[in-house]
Formats: C-alpha cells, sequence, structure tokens
C-alpha cells in the first residue's frame, strides 16, 4: 500500500482538540496497516515533518497519499496537492467547499457520510467511525459523582440555568481544563451532560462525531445528551440515553434526579460499543485502504469521469427540467 501522510496543522498547543486527537488515533491504528506519518502544515515541530519542506523533498507521487483533515483548510491543501493522490478524513461538516471526485471521502459519521454523499454524489465514499480506546470501560466501582459536566462546548442553559438547579440537590463536577484519566473520572460519575447544539450553530459547522458520550457510556454513566450532528449516530433517546434540554428546566431536573436515585444504574451492552473498538475499527480501514489503493493504480486509465454535481450543473439541471415542464404545459394547451 502507499505510503499515507497525515496532514494536521499541529499535534497540539492551540491545535489540541477532540478532533486532532481523534485524528491521530486514526493514525496510529493505519501504522498497523501501512507505513503511516503525520506532517503539520501550519506550525514546526521537532522530529515532526513540515509539509513545505516535504514537498521540495525527492516524493514519488504515485508512492504516497496524502490525508487531510482539517475542515478549514482542506479546499486550500486539495488545490496545493492536486498533483499527489490525497483522502478526505470528513469529521464535521458544513465547510461549504466541494471537493473533485478524484478525492475519496472517509467519514468518521453516518451523519457526515450522509452529507457528502448528497454533496459529492460521485466520490468514493466510507464509513469509518473512530475509535472509543479500551481503557474506556465500566470499572464496576462505587461512583461519588452525581453530576459530570466538561464545561467546554456546553450550551449557556446548561452552565447557567440546569447546573445551578442540580447543584441544590446533588454532587456537581464541572471540568474546566484537560483531564489526564477521562476513563478514570467517567467511572466516578452517575450521570454524565453534554449539549453542544448551540456551539456548533455558533461555529457555521456541524458535531463531527461527539466522542466523549460515547466514552461516557462506555464507562457505565448514564447519559443526557443533545442529539445533533454526528451524535445522531450512536445515542437513542429512551433506549440508550436520555434528551437533555428537554422543553423545560424542570422536566431536566426531574429525570436526572430520578436516575440519580435509582438503585442501581442500567448496564450497557459491550455489543452496542463494539463498531467502534479497535478490532472492528482496524477490519474496516483494511478494506477501505486497500479499496482507495486500487482506486489510485486505475484512475488514470477511465476516460469518462462522471460529471461533478457543482452549482452550475445543478442550475443547468433545474432549469431543463423547467423547460421540459413549461414544454409540456403548452403542448397541453394546444
Amino acid at each position: 500500500m502507499r505510503k499515507l501522510y497525515f496532514l494536521v496543522p499541529g499535534t497540539g498547543g492551540k491545535f489540541a482538540c477532540g478532533g486532532l486527537w481523534a485524528e491521530l488515533k486514526t493514525l496510529n491504528l493505519a501504522k498497523q496497516i501501512c507505513d503511516a506519518e503525520a506532517v503539520t502544515y501550519r506550525q514546526r515541530e521537532k522530529d515532526t515533518p513540515f509539509l513545505d519542506d516535504l514537498l521540495q523533498s525527492d516524493l514519488n507521487p504515485d508512492e504516497i497519499v496524502f490525508v487531510l483533515s482539517w475542515g478549514f483548510d482542506v479546499a486550500k491543501l486539495a488545490h496545493q496537492l492536486k498533483q499527489y493522490h490525497a483522502i478526505y478524513h470528513a469529521h464535521s461538516t458544513n465547510y461549504g467547499f466541494r471537493l473533485s471526485a478524484n478525492i475519496p471521502i472517509i467519514t468518521v459519521s453516518r451523519h457526515t457520510m450522509g452529507y457528502w454523499g448528497q454533496r459529492s454524489p460521485h466520490s468514493l465514499i466510507y464509513y469509518l467511525p473512530n475509535q472509543i480506546s479500551d481503557e474506556f470501560h465500566n470499572f464496576n466501582r462505587q461512583r461519588d459523582i452525581d453530576v459530570l459536566v466538561q464545561a467546554r462546548k456546553s450550551s449557556q442553559y446548561l452552565i447557567q440555568e440546569l447546573i445551578p438547579a442540580l447543584e441544590q440537590s446533588c454532587r456537581v463536577v464541572v471540568v474546566n481544563s484537560y483531564v489526564e484519566d477521562l476513563a478514570e473520572l467517567f467511572n466516578r460519575a452517575k450521570v454524565y451532560l453534554y449539549d453542544s447544539a448551540e456551539y456548533w450553530a455558533q461555529q457555521g459547522v456541524t458535531e463531527g462525531f461527539g466522542l466523549q458520550p460515547l466514552e461516557a457510556m462506555a464507562c457505565g454513566c448514564q447519559v443526557f445528551s443533545s442529539v445533533n450532528g454526528g451524535l445522531s449516530d450512536y445515542l437513542d433517546p429512551g433506549f440508550n440515553c436520555y434528551k437533555i434540554a428537554g422543553y423545560a428546566r424542570e422536566f431536566d431536573v426531574q429525570r436526572i434526579l430520578e436516575v440519580i436515585n435509582r438503585p442501581q444504574l442500567p448496564f450497557l451492552s459491550e455489543a452496542i460499543l463494539t463498531e467502534y473498538r479497535t478490532e472492528n475499527i482496524l477490519k474496516r480501514l483494511q478494506v477501505i485502504l486497500h479499496d482507495v489503493n486500487i482506486f489510485f493504480d486505475k484512475r488514470s486509465s477511465y476516460a469518462h469521469a462522471i460529471r461533478d454535481l457543482t452549482p452550475m450543473r445543478i442550475a443547468q439541471l433545474n432549469l431543463k427540467r423547467f423547460m421540459s415542464k413549461l414544454s409540456k404545459k403548452y403542448f397541453q394547451a394546444r
């Protein structure tokens, strides 16, 4: 297989976020299948290649594949690397750019897959969910935190209204900084609250996957969450979670306290999590990379590429449909 270069703006610091950690996890999984390496393109880092330097080296364009993922930079990078093979590893949606069908798309959620299935119908598109690491499991210990919340991405309603109301009746822990052992923290909590719809609405893009509610579920937490974007892939309100911000604050408080006061929290079957565990993701990634490499082997020999569904193409199709309707009405009138 061709060598993969995973392009990231940086591997930490100001670029640290869930999307970056998920991308680096995918890189580590890919290393188990083929030669793969991280490459930065915004900040230079010790022991990590920098894109501009790499492009000036003696690269064979047919022997490597660049993996693009940082949504705000994908369009620019795709243009810069148009002479090379490239894959778009799609997390969030609504960045507004379009991609040529010669760039396969690997999506982290079915929600994102549906977006690109509509926006880029002639591209190769695959589904590869994010990984839930093995350390995220239920330790079956006594839980000393009633409600756990991470402040980042939380709505004003959650921080300013719901949490103060809950603090009157139970122990609430709000995390405002990086947590070294998140699995340990999830195993101390009975309920985990996550409400990101407001945050992503302000950003103008979508929740790509929403890893933490799934990690919390894997650790035995009862999850109250929004179901926007990629969260809708695995959250099933009433069956494996609860929908947060349910009409009124009083209703939320009542439901959360009822869950906390249960003598025993419901058990989440490991079967639900199998799709997101390492073994399954490695199998899927193996198939996807094999498929994509075959495509790159043969792409140059195909002479009749399907026309891209560009805004101009859509306008032409709409005009053609309008003229057809107009013609039918004319002949019916006669």
